[in-house]
């Protein structure tokens, strides 16, 4: 009896000395094992709603530039370890891996949530709202989440912690991602999806299936969206060159203008999409996002640089599209007795949601939030680096609404935003999305 006391007075200090923590407090939920594993994930999804909402708060107002999420990674670590998941930490820089290994044999699912902030100055009007400064390519900006990985992580670890009460009734393993830099690494840096890979997250257990889903600020509440397919776009970065003579402003027969130049590739590659793509096939996008020359008003510089994006859903339009980019910007340069150096880099490739496997969950989704709370939408042209995982094993990627109900899109203010803004109401279906895509593929009943 003596023993028993004293445990649960060193129980009643430990809990105590939790609330005095800076981090959010770990709700203890009640926990009955149920017969149906499908009314005890919503049972316990609306237990800990408030505290997942909690988690996400707190993240958001304390969020951490790509590579540098060390605080977040400290708190998911943490909670995973709570709940008696193994934990590897610093994958992929910061990432965090957890294993959790049900009561049961069966096949192991991946679940991803992305960490990382924007160099983005907050100017939503919220008590959590983020006052954090960084520095950014060498420029001194805020930091916020403007698009929406707080409420990835803190739905992840709603996730987790439900998954892990029911983990004796899991047939198979489940794999949480929680991943650094899906914006991508600082120039110099590797990093996201793509390092995580290359590091072996997918191995040790060798993950079968990968779920992501993704929070849209143009997509109300209570709703989620899907593409079978090509979802959301290859990026691609090129960086154009061109090299003239230099000459005074005043006399530009004397050299060769390489903004003139500049300005007539430009156009050249705004005609590549308008009209040397088949776009009936698929969407693509060529933008100039920066464009440098020149010193002085009365002088013709010695050369130009032209930085932009390539955004395509086809692999073959992808390939066509940078040969002719190579075309355009070198014939063009070449008519004008100037030199176009192209360079390509390829980025996260598109996103893809195998055929199969979304034919297969779509049951569970459909159930999880109503039928008629989900749609087919068209792909989008923004970029995801989970497809680094989906060009490893089938995954399944969804957008979750995340717009108060009733407002319009025009209204809602996009991602990467200093307005942007989610209804934290939405959260909970996640929670419960994650969960059931979880039970369901390993077959538990």
């Amino acid at each position: 009896m003596k023993n028993h006391n004293l445990f649960l007075l060193l129980l009643l200090a430990s809990f105590f000395t939790s609330c005095a923590t800076a981090q959010p407090m770990v709700q203890e939920i009640s926990f009955q094992p149920d017969a149906d594993i499908k009314t005890t994930i919503d049972k316990m999804a609306d237990q800990i709603e408030s505290e997942v909402i909690q988690w996400r708060r707190h993240i958001h107002e304390n969020p951490e530039l790509s590579n540098r999420e060390f605080k977040t990674a400290e708190m998911v670590a943490k909670h995973l370890r709570d709940l008696g998941i193994e934990v590897q930490t610093g994958v992929g820089k910061t990432g965090v891996k957890g294993i959790l290994k049900g009561g049961k044999p069966g096949p192991v699912v991946a679940l991803r949530a992305d960490m990382d902030g924007l160099p983005v100055t907050e100017r939503v009007d919220l008590p959590f709202a983020s006052k954090v400064k960084a520095t950014y390519n060498g420029v001194e900006t805020g930091v916020m989440h403007a698009c929406g990985h707080d409420s990835h992580v803190a739905m992840l670890m709603g996730a987790a912690k439900i998954l892990a009460a029911v983990k004796n009734d899991l047939e198979g393993t489940v794999v949480f991602i929680f991943q650094p830099a899906e914006e991508g690494a600082p120039p110099g840096e590797e990093g996201g999806a793509k390092l995580m890979v290359k590091e072996g997250v997918l191995e040790n257990p060798k993950v079968d299936v990968a779920f992501g889903l993704h929070i849209s600020s143009m997509v109300e509440v209570k709703n989620i969206t899907y593409k079978p397919g090509g979802t959301m776009a290859a990026a691609d970065r090129f960086v154009i060159t061109v090299k003239g003579k230099q000459t005074h402003g005043s006399q530009p027969w004397s050299g060769v203008d390489p903004i003139s130049v500049s300005a007539q590739i430009i156009q050249g590659l705004n005609n590549i999409v308008s009209r040397q793509m088949n776009l009936t096939k698929e969407a693509a996008v060529i933008s100039v996002g920066m464009i440098q020359g020149g010193v002085r008003n009365n002088i013709i510089p010695e050369s130009c640089k032209m930085i932009g994006t390539i955004r395509t859903l086809d692999y073959e339009m992808q390939d066509k599209i940078h040969e002719r980019i190579r075309l355009t910007a070198t014939k063009i340069a070449e008519a004008s007795g100037a030199e176009a150096i192209v360079e390509l880099t390829k980025g996260p490739p598109i996103t893809f949601n195998n055929l199969d496997l979304t034919k297969q969950m779509l049951p569970t989704i459909f159930a999880t939030a109503g039928e008629d709370h989900v749609r087919i939408v068209p792909a989008t042209t923004g970029a995801e680096d989970f497809s680094e995982y989906a060009n490893k094993v089938p995954s399944l990627f969804l957008f979750l609404g995340g717009m108060p109900a009733g407002t319009s899109v025009l209204d809602a203010a996009p991602h990467h935003t200093p307005d942007f803004f989610i209804d934290e109401s939405g959260m909970k279906l996640g929670v419960r999305t994650l969960c059931n895509l979880t039970v369901d593929y390993m077959g538990a009943k």
